[in-house]
């Protein structure tokens, strides 16, 4: 269980991120069409998992945004932005800020993912959601980066994450 922090209140999550080297846990989450996304599907291809609690708060909006501008620098790279929004909240979001270079995917339906990646928020105001944290994979799936931020209202190192894959 990871201790973090809401408006200076701590909170816990359901476990720990994925260590260093490991491979990453199977999913299935929910894409803007409502078909289901898996990490097979990005097999061969490194991925970036900015994952937040909803793409309707402001440093939540901030991460997708600048991941979305710095995933275009990128080869090979794709990023997945996931939280428990509905995935109609999040193609909007998306639509209306003309993002084009990301892979919006929900946690809304079976939940899994909040605990199989240790992200699970457990108590607090926002019990239930994903906290903020971002995993970077290399090709063959394995995380070779990861990192809980510690306030939820800070944003991710981006550029921890980003020097990663280049």
């Amino acid at each position: 269980m990871a201790k973090i922090e809401l408006d200076g209140e701590k909170v816990t999550t359901y476990g720990s991120l994925p260590s260093m080297d490991e491979k990453a846990p199977h999913f299935e989450l929910i894409k803007s069409d409502l078909s289901i996304g898996t990490l097979e599907e990005f097999k061969g291809k490194r991925v970036i998992m900015n994952i937040f609690p909803s793409i309707d708060t402001g440093v939540c909006a901030t991460s997708v945004r600048n991941f979305n501008k710095k995933a275009s620098e990128l080869k090979n790279t794709v990023v997945l932005c996931i939280s428990r929004d509905l995935p109609f909240a999040q193609q909007r979001f998306v639509s209306e800020e003309g993002l084009d270079n990301i892979t919006n995917l929900s946690d809304f339906r079976d939940r899994n993912f909040g605990k199989d990646y240790g992200v699970e928020i457990i108590d607090g105001a926002f019990e239930g959601l994903l906290s903020r944290a971002v995993v970077v994979l290399d090709e063959n799936g394995h995380v070779i980066h990861s990192q809980q931020v510690q306030k939820i209202e800070d944003e991710p190192d981006y550029l921890a994450a980003l020097k990663t894959l280049v």
